[in-house]
């Protein structure tokens, strides 16, 4: 590249970066599980850069309420009800965001459940719930709203997987199976659509402090000892999420595809400072300090 080019380069990408640098502006961007937690988080850094939200919960006065704290916020926001489980509920919920906002544009699947138990006790229909939620429900939503992306030539699907994907969470049933099941959706998905102009990825978050977790951190000394496990000493937030999302869903990635982004606060390399060091971590004040 010569320096005129390195001058064109610069210029647009210094131009790029007012009201909409990630030109998410007007786009329709569907949010599953957006009542509470990460999904409204999402939903709201969605709002705050000018698209149009869909958001979708299971609980749909949830969802209300959150779309109505957006829309007094000044953002354009839908709410739904719909059990992503349910083919014809999600249907449906496509053909309203459709004929309310347009036709999407981005799809974040990060509606979830967990039910507990072992692999020799959990029951098959804990087990057969948990599937359908959180790969099934994903699978159900990428195929109703991304019919608009295949017939545009473009369009973002976003999954929130879990680091239970990557490692096994014991004693949660059928959670970490599905979350492994999630990424090889997204990659098949990145495979088969990308051709089409459709990207796929997918987000893997660490310890994440929501509504569902916040009693555990009443616990006097829980949440240091948590902090202590990452690299970066504390425990994540919704919002740490909801960022790469927007990153993901954005042009900004236009060549990330078929990609699983960690987010976990260094959690994944800590693994060697885990294991007993005489003289180092013995009673664990080294990882804390």
């Amino acid at each position: 590249m010569n320096h005129s080019d390195n001058r064109i380069a610069h210029d647009e990408f210094s131009s790029a970066q007012g009201a909409d640098w990630l030109r998410l502006k007007g786009r329709v961007c569907v949010v599953t599980g957006a009542g509470s937690g990460i999904g409204a988080a999402i939903a709201g850094a969605f709002s705050a850069v000018g698209a149009q939200v869909a958001l979708l919960d299971r609980d749909g006065e949830a969802a209300r309420q959150v779309a109505t704290r957006l829309t007094t916020q000044g953002g354009h926001a839908l709410a739904v009800a719909c059990d992503i489980t349910d083919e014809s509920a999600v249907s449906a919920a496509a053909v309203q965001v459709r004929e309310s906002l347009g036709p999407a544009a981005v799809l974040v699947n990060n509606a979830g459940l967990l039910r507990p138990g072992s692999l020799d006790s959990v029951t098959l229909a804990d087990w057969n719930a948990v599937l359908a939620v959180n790969l099934t429900g994903y699978l159900l939503c990428s195929r109703a709203f991304g019919q608009d992306m295949l017939q545009a030539g473009r369009g973002s699907l976003v999954h929130v997987a879990s680091v239970s994907a990557l490692h096994p969470q014991t004693a949660s049933g059928a959670y970490s199976a599905s979350k492994a099941g999630v990424l090889l959706l997204s990659r098949q998905l990145a495979a088969e659509w990308g051709p089409r102009g459709v990207r796929s990825n997918a987000i893997c978050p660490g310890m994440i402090r929501t509504a569902l977790s916040a009693r555990f951190y009443e616990e006097p000394g829980f949440e240091a000892r948590r902090a202590a496990a990452t690299a970066s000493r504390r425990v994540g937030e919704p919002r740490d999420i909801a960022e790469p999302a927007l990153f993901l869903a954005s042009d900004r990635s236009a060549y990330v595809n078929g990609a699983e982004l960690l987010v976990d606060g260094g959690l994944g390399c800590m693994l060697m400072d885990m294991v007993p060091r005489p003289g180092f971590n013995d009673d664990g004040a080294s990882r804390a300090s």
